[in-house]
């Protein structure tokens, strides 16, 4: 017999609960393309135990001396190459990717959005969801291949506002994905497309992932293997036999010895070598970025050329597109299972 349930006493507190909240992280960018925004984005970035992991005695006055005293003005300009009227790519395409999977899971979930460095932050959205009477949280952060410096650092910063608060949501984390079919096929069938539109056929796709330092491969990060096994499948699943598939690993920093082959050296080797006409895709990125829409399609464009390429093209990554948002949607709706 099912017991009839309690009504609520007429002086209890309004409590808003029984909700579901899946919170999308990427990232970061600075507030604005000026040399005081990047430098508050870099300090905070650059402080990070994950993502620098030289001691702090030893790292801090090399990033507050020699780094943040010359970097920010050079990044700055970067920026300002790629802004646009909505601000940062980075943020206005990750805000895209929220509105349109909140408008593919309707209104038993609330989405929302937020960046590992910059702004918004993590905790607050956390506690924005909390609030909204979410007591159940999918952490999505949007990296593909997983690494201590870009995925752990995440659920290390919601961890950080869990320790804070006296109800705390349950949890969940998407996973890696990037072997991952509804990725794969995303990728094939997005730059599929994006390579027939292009009025030239390249006789090289170049799968340019981020570097991390080759010491983090030796000290046990998956993201080498990870990455070169996306570009695996994707070559596989792109079947196209006349185009040769070249991975390499882009934005080295510092003097230390970084995963290989480096974009910008195969860039300038390919057309030295007799390769003339190219594409560059940035698979590991979910959204296009300071890395994809300046180093890639910019700089990229003038180490190929300049070293004797003739026609370049750097292709956009599956940001909030319908083969990224079907993909997106999938891979959340799995994770949700049991909660929605």
């Amino acid at each position: 017999m099912t017991r009839p349930a309690s009504p609520t006493p007429e002086n209890h507190p309004p409590v808003r609960t029984g909700r579901i909240g899946v919170l999308l992280v990427n990232l970061g960018t600075p507030d604005a393309p000026d040399a005081r925004s990047v430098r508050r984005y870099l300090a905070e970035f650059l402080s990070d135990r994950r993502v620098v992991e030289i001691p702090p005695l030893i790292w801090q006055p090399i990033l507050r001396g020699a780094i943040l005293t010359t970097r920010p003005k050079k990044s700055a300009h970067a920026y300002s190459q790629v802004w646009t009227e909505a601000g940062s790519p980075l943020a206005a395409i990750t805000a895209e990717q929220a509105a349109r999977l909140q408008e593919r899971l309707g209104d038993d979930v609330m989405v929302a959005h937020a960046m590992r460095y910059g702004r918004p932050k993590i905790g607050a959205a956390m506690q924005e969801l909390m609030d909204a009477g979410c007591d159940r949280i999918l952490l999505a952060p949007l990296y593909p291949q997983y690494s201590a410096a870009t995925t752990a650092t995440v659920v290390d910063k919601a961890a950080d506002k869990l320790r804070t608060m006296r109800w705390q949501p349950a949890l969940r984390t998407l996973p890696p994905y990037h072997d991952d079919p509804h990725y794969i096929e995303a990728l094939a069938r997005d730059i599929g497309s994006q390579l027939d539109a292009l009025h030239f056929a390249p006789e090289v796709l170049l799968l340019s992932f981020h570097g991390m330092p080759e010491r983090t491969l030796h000290l046990g990060d998956p993201y080498h293997c990870h990455s070169r096994k996306t570009a695996r499948l994707l070559e596989g699943a792109l079947g196209r036999p006349d185009l040769r598939v070249v991975t390499t690993f882009q934005s080295r920093f510092g003097r230390a010895k970084w995963l290989e082959p480096a974009t910008d050296a195969v860039l300038a080797e390919e057309a030295r070598r007799g390769t003339r006409r190219l594409a560059v895709a940035a698979p590991g990125f979910s959204a296009d970025c300071l890395e994809t829409l300046e180093e890639l399609a910019i700089r990229g464009r003038e180490q190929f050329i300049g070293a004797g390429g003739e026609e370049f093209a750097a292709l956009a990554c599956l940001n909030a597109r319908h083969p990224g948002m079907d993909m997106l949607e999938a891979l959340v709706r799995r994770e949700l299972a049991g909660w929605l």
